[in-house]
This record gives structure tokens, C-alpha cells and sequence, in this order.
């Protein structure tokens, strides 16, 4: 790999070699405010999958599942959505 200087001038960046076919520019970005944390995330618990299976949130559980209660047959052959 070979090192390059990089030097800007007010908002352009001048990359000075030629032979470089990949330039990658990395820098931070504006942050805004960090928001409420809220929940860890989405948890599926997809330990009884099958083909098809949709993604549903199951009350008496408290989490989403995916399994063979709702499939995409069972929602176009008549499932109750």
C-alpha cells in the first residue's frame, strides 16, 4: 500500500498521486444528541422456525417469534392477519 498526502483547501481535498486507483475518505460526521437508550434491541426468537415463517409479536409471550403458527401459506390461504 503506499502512503499519500492529503491536503485540503477550504472545502476541496487535493489527493497528489496519480497512480493511486482507490481513494478512501473517512471522517467523523456531525453528532447530534444521543437519545433515549430504550430497549437492548429486538429480540426473535427463531428457535422453531420453518420456511415460510412470519415474523409476529406473540402477547402471552412477550416477544416476537417466528415459527410455523403464522407462515406466508397460512396468511394467503386463508390465516387471519
Amino acid at each position: 500500500m503506499t502512503t499519500v498526502n492529503v491536503s485540503t483547501a477550504g472545502k476541496t481535498t487535493v489527493v497528489q498521486d496519480t497512480t493511486t486507483n482507490v481513494v478512501s475518505v473517512i471522517t467523523a460526521g456531525p453528532q447530534g444528541p444521543k437519545g433515549d437508550p430504550g430497549q437492548s434491541g429486538i429480540v426473535v426468537d427463531s428457535t422453531a422456525k420453518v420456511d415460510g415463517s412470519v415474523v409476529y409479536y406473540d402477547g402471552g409471550a412477550s416477544q416476537f417469534k417466528a415459527d410455523s403458527t403464522w407462515t406466508v401459506l397460512t396468511l394467503t390461504d386463508g390465516g387471519n392477519f
